[in-house]
């Protein structure tokens, strides 16, 4: 996967002309100008030598069939026709180029045969030699950026799960504390029908696996592992830190674990490729390349679904890091790879960010590569459907601007596989959890539907959220719901048409404890306000008070007052009204029970 610098090899009269003469004029890239002009006491430059051709193969246009497995070629064919299955982008940078790097003592990175590119570090006068070759059609600084790592153990693992287990279950199995997190997704009942995401290939990326014989994980179906970061075959990170490898583990075991009694993934019987992309055995930033150099070798493997949980903003001084008008899917690197993926039948899912911050609603707090193009950012909800925080918003600014993120999981309260103990447990949150939940899903529909293209689960996914008629820049189409996507993508409809008139549905469940959903229709835009009130008709919480689209929408009270106390049993009152742009005015009630 890399070269290694030992040796000095022989290399072809191409490669040996090419230095003669050729001006370095122009293939500079801008921000490695800018750097190189700063100087900033650097002695060496991280950067992406792009090349002008793939050599002979690639001049006499011939893309020989094992350069990807054959699963990786029928994922192909349900996107691309078969003369397009495989091309330019497959065929290897070619060996020559490479070569006369490493005779010069060029240690290579990563090599990006979609990129038709190496990563490496080298000096100033380096980038004036490699640019002057007529080979090298730029060379650009490869940034180093900084995860987005804000998830957080939220309480110690309970002594015993027993309180916390559905009683009297009617489940078929034993899902323990995870039973919240995959309920609101509707797990379950797909895991009844047999689903449990058996023969797809998913691919986790992530920071390494630090106990792969954890006892939720240990009998997964692993057939291929990879650490990007120390070229070596074992997914467990050399440094000793117990936090070292500690997010994989969580992000993997929410996707996939498999402990009745105590956790239960959506997709446990699925396979799985492994890739440890980010090293956080120090202060060394990450970079793009490890990520673009693990999507390449598992679509060669024939993953069919990538989940990451990992998202980059910021990179070392004295850089500018990137801004939210840089997430437009188009700027970094890693956005343009994920993109890529996406067109050759991958469907990928990436954690929209946990970088929510009150600002003004044009301005984004996404992380790359969620920007991306034709893939799914997820957003975090509570166990109850409420928005998480902290989950990043959209827009892209892309022109047009796409919605961000596209779809919602659970991503707090997430029960998760312990790093360091075989049976421990703990609870995290973040989108860093809610993306493996929903890659998840992801797994269970390509089980049901196997030709099914990213584009028709993308699609899918999102007409059957719960908020697919009004999709907005703080959850996108909603929460998922698992049963509803696979019958979408079983029986593709088109999304509802808008109701015909106002109405107010009675909440469910009811009585209820601790949350209820409360359904109502909007049939043209206007002013809406949503408000619950005691059985004395003092007000007691307003869910909603603003503009919407016409629509159906459902609204989640959680039992708690304006001043976030939680409130009595007894029976209280909600009460919708809508002010119609045409100036009309209507007032609806019910009533609902609170039980504790």
């Amino acid at each position: 996967m890399r070269g290694t610098g030992a040796g000095v090899l022989c290399v072809g009269l191409l490669v040996m002309l090419a230095v003669e003469g050729a001006g370095a004029g122009g293939k500079i890239g801008e921000r490695l100008a800018m750097a190189l002009a700063s100087g900033a006491g650097q002695d060496q430059f991280t950067v992406w030598i792009h090349f002008t051709d793939k050599g002979p193969a690639g001049l006499a246009k011939t893309v020989r069939q094992d350069l990807v497995s054959p699963l990786s070629l029928r994922r192909r064919l349900n996107v691309l026709p078969a003369d397009r299955a495989l091309d330019f982008d497959d065929l290897p940078v070619e060996s020559s180029y490479v070569d006369w790097l490493l005779a010069r003592g060029i240690e290579i990175r990563q090599r990006s045969k979609w990129f038709n590119a190496v990563s490496t570090s080298v000096t100033a006068v380096q980038i004036q030699e490699i640019a002057s070759l007529t080979f090298v059609r730029e060379v650009e600084l490869l940034y180093r950026m900084q995860k987005d790592a804000r998830f957080q153990v939220e309480q110690p693992p309970p002594s015993s799960t027993e309180g916390l287990r559905k009683v009297d279950s009617p489940l078929a199995l034993d899902y323990g504390a995870s039973l919240p997190q995959v309920s609101l997704i509707r797990i379950p009942e797909v895991h009844a029908t047999g689903n449990t995401g058996q023969g797809v290939i998913v691919g986790v990326f992530d920071n390494g696996f630090r106990l792969p014989a954890h006892e939720s994980i240990d009998s997964l179906k692993i057939i291929a592992t990879y650490d990007f970061v120390d070229h070596k075959t074992s997914v467990v990170p050399n440094n000793p830190s117990p936090s070292t490898g500690a997010h994989g583990i969580y992000t993997l075991s929410a996707l996939s674990g498999y402990a009745p009694g105590q956790l239960i993934g959506p997709a446990y019987g699925a396979s799985f490729i492994l890739a440890r992309t980010e090293n956080d055995s120090s202060e060394t930033p990450v970079e793009e390349d490890n990520w673009i150099a693990a999507i390449e070798w598992a679509d060669s493997i024939g993953v069919q679904v990538a989940s990451t949980s990992l998202g980059y903003l910021t990179y070392d001084p004295p850089y500018k890091s990137w801004t939210w008008q840089d997430m437009n899917g188009h700027t970094t690197k890693i956005s343009l790879a994920a993109t890529m993926a996406a067109r050759k039948g991958i469907v990928v899912l990436n954690s929209a960010g946990n970088n929510y911050a009150v600002a003004d609603t044009n301005i984004n707090t996404l992380n790359a590569p969620a920007d991306a193009d034709s893939i799914l950012a997820v957003g975090a909800v509570t166990p109850e459907g409420a928005r998480a925080a902290f989950s990043s918003v959209g827009p892209t600014t892309s022109n047009p601007r796409r919605i961000k993120p596209d779809i919602m999981a659970t991503g707090t309260s997430i029960y998760c596989a312990s790093p360091t103990v075989t049976t421990g447990y703990v609870y995290v949150q973040g989108t860093s959890l809610s993306c493996p939940l929903a890659a998840g899903v992801a797994a269970m529909m390509l089980q049901a539907v196997p030709t099914a293209t990213p584009m028709q689960v993308i699609e899918a996914l999102r007409n059957t959220a719960s908020q697919a008629s009004r999709p907005d820049n703080r959850m996108g189409w909603g929460v998922i719901n698992a049963v509803r996507a696979i019958d979408y993508l079983k029986n593709p409809v088109p999304p509802d048409p808008l109701p015909s008139s106002i109405a107010l549905e009675q909440n469910y469940p009811n009585p209820f404890n601790p949350s209820t959903r409360i359904p109502y229709d909007v049939p043209a835009p206007g002013t809406v306000t949503l408000r619950i009130y005691d059985i004395l008709g003092q007000e007691v919480r307003t869910l909603v008070d603003e503009t919407r689209a016409g629509g159906r929408y459902t609204s989640i009270w959680d039992g708690t007052s304006t001043s976030g106390m939680r409130v009595a049993t007894g029976v209280y009152i909600y009460r919708l009204e809508i002010s119609s742009d045409g100036g009309g005015r209507t007032v609806l009630s019910r009533k609902m029970v609170l039980v504790k």
